[in-house]
């Protein structure tokens, strides 16, 4: 029987409802009686979206199913942080689990994903209000100071020249608050992650794709070599069938899906515009993206509209209650980080799914022994730039025209006794709140 693992407030309309990024409009109807495709996509985020643009470039006949509007899921709500990113495991251990080489393509992977998404919003002119030169990583502790340097000789193996911040320089860099330096990755830039969605529908429709809104897939079954996928108002029959809903997904829809994935809630708060004084007496002036070295960290930057943007992992339930209270954790939080803003009024908060692995890696293959069927997912927060790479790498695997990516492509795991996964975060995050201390105050 298909399940998700949250309440149902986690996959409604509330959790975003005050989410700042517009949703992408168009002519999406509803899929309604029975149509054929030849590859039928299921999740309309930066994922599906991706690998439909790159298959209709190709001439593929290509049907993409989302269950509410595209990105209407963590791909339409994120921190708009294209970065590098998508696994929660390192460098350092993908090169002693995989080999040198496959850790070097897997770098590789992630900077040809920042330049892809580059590349997508040039060729199809979205202005997605781009700004930052890479990203900050904060020290908040002293002792991490020593992590980043070795983060930062790591980095210079794979030709990127990193730079490290003392803490006495942070101010003249625009940056301020209770941290100890930091490390600047020249890697990458922000974006308005709602825009970025639009234009990617677009260009896929505008490519040929067919695009059906208000269509979850309820059942998938086999048949003869077919893919049959049935929704509330329609069934659609394809040759091809590739799975696109990260954190969105559902246990047993298809039953290889269980346990593969274990969403993860996101939170984000969101000011008011900031006027010149506030600003100044913060000293906040940079506008990198930039996070800190928490296990449950955090994420800011500066919105080119003079909002600022921070976010937050956490939250295990998914309640209009529990929103509530993570809301006023995060206030909390904000206001200790940034005590010259502490009263400046946050009118907007949302949270999202994120999706984790097992084995704190990303994935793109094939669902299980299914011929002619694939699966994107597990971005670990990071999927702005790694879920539209990852949609490419979809499109070239439904194309036959893909190269194995030892990291991506291997096995992925499934989490033990699945049907109760979602306990283990209690934990795991007790463990990692405990680790990380209490915000200053």
């Amino acid at each position: 029987m298909p399940r998700r693992i949250y309440e149902e407030y986690a996959y409604s309309d509330a959790a975003r409802a005050e989410c700042i990024w517009p949703l992408p409009q168009g002519h999406w109807p509803a899929l309604k009686g029975n149509a054929k495709t030849e590859v039928a996509i299921i999740g309309g985020g930066y994922t599906g979206l991706s690998a439909a643009l790159h298959l209709a470039q190709a001439g593929a006949h290509v049907t993409l199913l989302e269950a509410h509007n595209p990105g209407w899921g963590a791909s339409g709500r994120n921190g708009g942080f294209c970065c590098i990113g998508g696994d929660k495991l390192g460098i350092g251990p993908i090169r002693k689990l995989f080999g040198a080489d496959a850790a070097h393509g897997y770098v590789t992977a992630q900077r040809a994903a920042i330049d892809l998404v580059r590349d997508l919003l040039t060729t199809h002119n979205i202005d997605a209000d781009t700004h930052s030169d890479g990203e900050l990583q904060l020290a908040h502790h002293p002792r991490v100071m020593s992590a980043l340097q070795a983060e930062q000789d790591e980095w210079a193996n794979y030709g990127v020249k990193t730079r490290l911040i003392e803490r006495s320089d942070l101010a003249a860099k625009g940056v301020t608050g209770a941290f100890h330096g930091g490390l600047h990755v020249p890697l990458g830039f922000a974006l308005n992650p709602g825009k970025y969605a639009a234009g990617l529908a677009e260009a896929a429709c505008k490519a040929g794709v067919t695009v059906h809104a208000h269509s979850p897939v309820t059942n998938i079954t086999r048949s003869e070599g077919t893919y049959l996928l049935e929704t509330p108002t329609g069934r659609l029959t394809a040759d091809k069938l590739i799975l696109a809903t990260n954190g969105y997904g559902t246990d047993g829809l298809p039953d290889w899906m269980t346990g593969r994935y274990l969403p993860l809630q996101s939170n984000i708060l969101v000011t008011r515009p900031l006027t010149d004084e506030e600003i100044k007496a913060q000293g906040w002036t940079t506008d990198l993206m930039a996070y800190d070295s928490r296990h449950l960290l955090h994420y800011f930057r500066l919105l080119p509209d003079r909002r600022f943007l921070f976010g937050s992992r956490g939250n295990i339930r998914a309640t209009q209650k529990t929103h509530a209270t993570m809301r006023a954790r995060l206030t909390r939080e904000f206001g200790a980080l940034f005590p010259a803003w502490a009263k400046v009024e946050t009118p907007y908060f949302w949270s999202g799914l994120v999706s984790l692995s097992r084995d704190l890696l990303p994935y793109v293959g094939p669902i299980g022994d299914w011929e002619n069927a694939w699966a994107g997912m597990n971005y670990h927060g990071n999927g702005v730039a790694m879920g539209t790479w990852v949609g490419a790498k979809l499109a070239d695997m439904a194309l036959g025209t893909c190269q194995q990516e030892p990291v991506h492509t291997r096995p992925l795991p499934r989490f033990p006794f699945p049907a109760i996964r979602r306990a283990y975060l209690y934990p795991a995050l007790a463990r990692y709140r405990l680790q990380d201390g209490p915000p200053p105050r």
